[in-house]
C-alpha cells in the first residue's frame, strides 16, 4: 500500500542557504511519524512544502502515490492536509467557533452565515476534549490562556476531517493533564486511520506516540528509523553528542550573598512567600499548572507586584511597582510566551535585542544604536549566545524559535543583570539550543548573578537547578537541594489545594 502522502527527493533553496537537500519523507494511514531535528534543521520548510506554503525547487509530492502540486495552502487543505503550527494563528477578538471556521464559514438560507450550524459543529469537536475543557463555542479566544488556545488549534484541525494531520510541537504550552488528553486524541486519530506527522523535541513523547522516526540535520535526512530507538540514539542523530551531556556541571563553590529576598510576600495570587535568590545559584520553580510559579516571577519583576511583605535587593528594601523599575535595578525577565510578551516580530533582530530601558536614548526615547558601547555589547552578546541569523537587520520573526529565544537572552546579557527570571526558557526549542541556554544560565550564575527558572519540565528543573522550590496553591510547599527525586517533588507539588491561577 502506498503512503497517504510522500515527499521524494525534495530540494529547497533560499538566498544564501540550501534549506532542504534531497529529503524524502512519507506517512502512512494509521501511523504517527515523528519528525525530529534541531531548530533550523529543515523541519518547518519541509512541512511548508507539504502544506503548500512553499513550492519545492525540485522533487515530487505525492498523494496516494499520485504526483500533486500545491500552489497554495488551500490546495493542500482540499487534498486533506491540516497543519497545527507551533505559533498560533487565532484571532483573539473572535469566538472559538469563528476561529475554527475562519475562511470556511457555513452558509444557510439566502447565503447567510449559519451561526447555529457553526456553533453545533464546534461543540461536537470540543466534546473530544472531555470534561477537562473549560470553554465553549461562544468563548472569545482572547479570554483563553495559552494552553486553551492550543486546544482550539487542535480542534480546528479535527474539524477539517483531514487525512493527514501535522502537529508542530503541540504540547509546548500544555500541562501534564492536557498532554495526556492530547496523547489520547492522537491514539484515537491513529485508530481512525489518520496519518499523523508529529514534530517534537521531547524524547518521551516520541517514545510514547511514534511508530517511526525521521531525523533532519542541516537540511538532510540524518537518520530514518522503522520503529523508535532509545532517546540517546535519536539525540545523537540530531546533534552528534550524548543526551547526558546537556545539563551543566554543578557549581564548584557555594552560593554567595543574597541578591533578592522576599519575606511574607503576597498578592491576589500568592500568599506567604519566603524566598531568597543568591549569587551563583540557579533556583528552579516546580509545580503543576495553577501553582503560582509564573505569578511569582511576575511579582518579582513588577508585572503584578507584591501587595504584602517585604522585598530586598542586595540588602536594600525596594518596592518594584513596574517592570521598568525592575530593569533599572538589574532584574530582568525572559517571558514564557516570547512572541506575545517579548518580541516585535516585524522589527529587526538588533532592535528587538536592544529593546530595554538601558538601550533607549534618555532624550529621544528611541533605540540609540550609535551610543558608545551599546551596539558592541549587543554583538558580543550575540556571539556569546551563538545567535544564528543571516543579518541582525532581518525581521526577528523570520528566525527559528530557538534563535528568537537567544535574542531575548542576548538582550539581557548586554545589561550585566543582577537577577534573571527565566519563565519556560526552553519551550519549543531543540535539545542542542536547550543545552546552550542551560550553559549560559550556569555561566551567568557563576559570574555572580542570581537565576530563577520556572519550568513545566520537571526533568529540566532537576537537571539544571542547584535548589528546587516547589509551589502549590500560590504557596511554597517544599525546598530541595540537588539530587531530589521526581516523586518527592511531585508529592510536594500536589500537597496543597490548587485554587489559584498561575
Amino acid at each position: 500500500m502506498s503512503p497517504v502522502f510522500e515527499l521524494r527527493r525534495i530540494e529547497k533553496r533560499f538566498p544564501g542557504i540550501k534549506a532542504l537537500d534531497d529529503v524524502s519523507f512519507a506517512c502512512n494511514a494509521g501511523e504517527v511519524h515523528a519528525l525530529a531535528g534541531e531548530n533550523g534543521a529543515g523541519k518547518s520548510t519541509l512541512i511548508k512544502i507539504l502544506s503548500g506554503v512553499y513550492q519545492a525547487d525540485s522533487g515530487t509530492v505525492l498523494r496516494d502515490g499520485v504526483p500533486v502540486h500545491f500552489a497554495t495552502p488551500l490546495d493542500a487543505l482540499k487534498a486533506g492536509i491540516s497543519v497545527i503550527y507551533q505559533e498560533f494563528s487565532l484571532l483573539p477578538d473572535r469566538t472559538v467557533a469563528q476561529n475554527i471556521f475562519l475562511g470556511r464559514e457555513p452558509a444557510g438560507r439566502f447565503g447567510r452565515l449559519d451561526q447555529r450550524a457553526m456553533r453545533a459543529e464546534t461543540e461536537r469537536v470540543l466534546q473530544m476534549f472531555g470534561e477537562r475543557r473549560r470553554f465553549g463555542a461562544d468563548t472569545l479566544v482572547g479570554a483563553l490562556d495559552v494552553a486553551e488556545q492550543q486546544l482550539v488549534e487542535i480542534a480546528k484541525a479535527l474539524s477539517l476531517d483531514a487525512a493527514l494531520i501535522v502537529m508542530d510541537e503541540p504540547t509546548a504550552a500544555l500541562n501534564e493533564a492536557e498532554c495526556a488528553l492530547l496523547f489520547e486524541l492522537v491514539d484515537r486519530l491513529r485508530a481512525q486511520g489518520r496519518a499523523i506527522v508529529y514534530i517534537t523535541h521531547r524524547m518521551p513523547e516520541i517514545r510514547r506516540l511514534a511508530d517511526r522516526v525521521t531525523v533532519l540535520k542541516d537540511g538532510k535526512v540524518a537518520a530514518a528509523f522503522d520503529g523508535v530507538p532509545e532517546a540517546g540514539v535519536i539525540v545523537n542523530a540530531m546533534v552528534g553528542r550524548d543526551i547526558g551531556d546537556f545539563y551543566p556541571d554543578p557549581p564548584t563553590a557555594p552560593p554567595g550573598k543574597v541578591r533578592l529576598k522576599v519575606s511574607g510576600g503576597g498578592n491576589a495570587r500568592l500568599s506567604g512567600i519566603d524566598l531568597a535568590l543568591r549569587a551563583g545559584e540557579i533556583v528552579g520553580l516546580a509545580g503543576v499548572q495553577g501553582a503560582g510559579r509564573t505569578a511569582l516571577a511576575h511579582a518579582l519583576f513588577g508585572l503584578a507586584p507584591f501587595e504584602r511583605g517585604t522585598l530586598t535587593l542586595d540588602g536594600e528594601a525596594v518596592r518594584l511597582a513596574s517592570p521598568r523599575e525592575a530593569v533599572a535595578r538589574g532584574i530582568v525577565l525572559l517571558p514564557g510566551d516570547r512572541k506575545a510578551e517579548g518580541l516585535a516580530l516585524m522589527q529587526p533582530v538588533i532592535d528587538n535585542a536592544m529593546m530595554t530601558a538601558r538601550a533607549f536614548s534618555p532624550l529621544a526615547g528611541h533605540p540609540d544604536r550609535t551610543r558608545h558601547g551599546t551596539t558592541a555589547d549587543m554583538m558580543a552578546a550575540f556571539r556569546a549566545i551563538d545567535l544564528r541569523a543571516a543579518s541582525v537587520d532581518v525581521p526577528i520573526g523570520s528566525l527559528s524559535g530557538g534563535n528568537q529565544q537567544k535574542a531575548i537572552v542576548a538582550r539581557w546579557l548586554a545589561m550585566d543583570p543582577k537577577v534573571l527570571l527565566f519563565v519556560e526558557p526552553t519551550r519549543g526549542i531543540d535539545v542542542n539550543t536547550k543545552a546552550g541556554i542551560y550553559q549560559r544560565m550556569r555561566a551567568l550564575a557563576d559570574a555572580g548573578a542570581a537565576v530563577l527558572m520556572v519550568s513545566s519540565d520537571l526533568t529540566e528543573v532537576l537537571g539544571v537547578s542547584d535548589t528546587v522550590v516547589v509551589m502549590a496553591g500560590g504557596r511554597i510547599t517544599a525546598t530541595f537541594g540537588r539530587g531530589a527525586s521526581e516523586a518527592a517533588v511531585m508529592h510536594a507539588a500536589t500537597d496543597a489545594p490548587q485554587d489559584r491561577a498561575a
